[in-house]
């Protein structure tokens, strides 16, 4: 999805494979002998998942009862996946559930409740604002593995030469600095993004959301709605904005040319930290500026969180359920974060992993810095499903093919599909 993942043929194959022999279903485990877990990774196959094998190889070392099936699932794949199998057969033992998917998970019933157990032991060293967002009807059905959020990332070096000294607070400062950057450096200023993930902030500098969930009403064709995505379609057209890209490669396009200095900022998350660091403009770490994304008309900046959890299946034996409660406990402990984070560059999810080392990371540090103005989902379980909505009628809006307001009709439209319940 937005994480810009590149799944291979053959870790797709291999994950296709593995679905037939996940869950408690694993078949090879012989009375006394060791219990066979899957756990399903949805990780970076190439960045991010060495890291985590790495993990599963020092608790099984340590657990000598319990062996793990590591399999990785490209991420834009496993949400159906997952739902596929654990409504049939061939579920993994262990989920790595993106923090919208665990309360539409356990809606369905297929995750284990996991207060009172083993894996949620150190709660209370966990950020309060992350084991809410893996909670659905009073219950709690994941540890929260890594955290993100969105930030306005950008070129120091770029913004110094055009003698810019502090970072935009406001997207109308963003506009005025990409001005200033494309006169007096001949490169863009900024390139915005059309999924409907990295419009969200515009919609929470204007207060609104794309829906109320209290008052169970869509407002993703509010007034404040239109003038947040008013801003968002302004910052396409411009002296230092690029044009907005809608191919399907749009995402690699922006990545690509913000780490070689092709365009002094974008908005991004700490999830490509260590693909920004290989850019011939951040050889040097320090070169990489992270700032809060800018307000709205309302004063205030807004960013959604993001992150993944481990969940546990609900359909796994006893003996499953309880060697996945204890990996999941290993997987989330402050040693194993603190590893995730020196090596993936990822945000730790409980307060004490933030260790010095982890915090002397540059891209760490300044990511933790904007986490304040991270804004959790509503504890709606369909929540996630309404970027899909969106993602079809932003590019249309922004390639110019249909108006603003035609297009957040079509998908306020759409949305009413997705929560029946809602009013307009």
């Amino acid at each position: 999805m937005r994480r810009g993942i590149v799944a291979t043929a053959l870790v797709a194959s291999l994950a296709l494979a593995a679905t037939a022999c996940g869950g408690s279903d694993s078949g090879s485990d012989k009375s006394g002998g060791p219990v066979t877990i899957t756990w399903w990774d949805t990780s970076n196959a190439t960045n991010e998942a060495p890291t985590y094998q790495a993990l599963v190889k020092q608790f099984e070392a340590a657990n000598k009862n319990i062996k793990v099936n590591y399999v990785n699932v490209p991420f834009d794949q496993a949400q159906n996946k997952f739902d596929t199998a654990a409504g049939s057969k061939g579920a993994p033992d262990v989920m790595r559930s993106e923090v919208g998917w665990t309360p539409a998970f356990a809606k369905k019933g297929y995750f284990l409740p996991l207060d009172g157990t083993e894996a949620l032991a150190d709660q209370s060293k966990f950020q309060p604002n992350l084991i809410k967002q893996a909670q659905y009807d009073g219950k709690t059905y994941g540890v929260p593995l890594v955290t993100d959020t969105l930030a306005l990332v950008y070129n120091k070096a770029i913004f110094k030469k055009a003698g810019i000294t502090e970072a935009p607070r406001t997207w109308d400062e963003l506009k005025a600095d990409a001005f200033k950057i494309d006169a007096k450096e001949n490169v863009y200023g900024y390139w915005g993004s059309t999924q409907a993930y990295f419009a969200q902030p515009f919609l929470y500098g204007e207060g609104t959301d794309t829906v109320d969930a209290t008052a169970k009403k869509i407002t993703v064709n509010s007034p404040a709605a239109k003038k947040a995505y008013g801003t968002w379609l302004s910052l396409f057209h411009g002296q230092g904005l690029h044009k907005a890209d809608t191919t399907a490669d749009a995402y690699a396009h922006i990545m690509d040319a913000f780490v070689s200095g092709q365009v002094a900022a974008i908005v991004q998350g700490p999830w490509e930290i260590t693909n920004i660091y290989k850019g011939s403009a951040f050889k040097d770490k320090s070169n990489l500026g992270i700032t809060t994304v800018p307000a709205g008309s309302t004063g205030k900046a807004g960013a959604p969180t993001g992150g993944h959890n481990l969940s546990v299946y609900a359909g796994s034996d006893k003996a499953h359920q309880e060697a996945a409660l204890k990996f999941v406990k290993f997987m989330t402990s402050a040693a194993s974060q603190e590893t995730i984070a020196q090596k993936n560059s990822t945000l730790p999810t409980r307060d004490d992993a933030y260790t010095a080392q982890v915090k002397s990371d540059p891209g760490i540090a300044g990511f933790q810095g904007v986490l304040g103005a991270a804004q959790p989902r509503p504890a709606l379980p369909e929540y996630s499903s309404l970027w899909g909505p969106l993602d079809t009628e932003l590019p249309k809006i922004a390639g110019g093919k249909e108006s603003l307001d035609q297009g957040l009709g079509n998908a306020e439209t759409a949305i009413a599909k997705l929560v029946p319940g809602f009013s307009r």
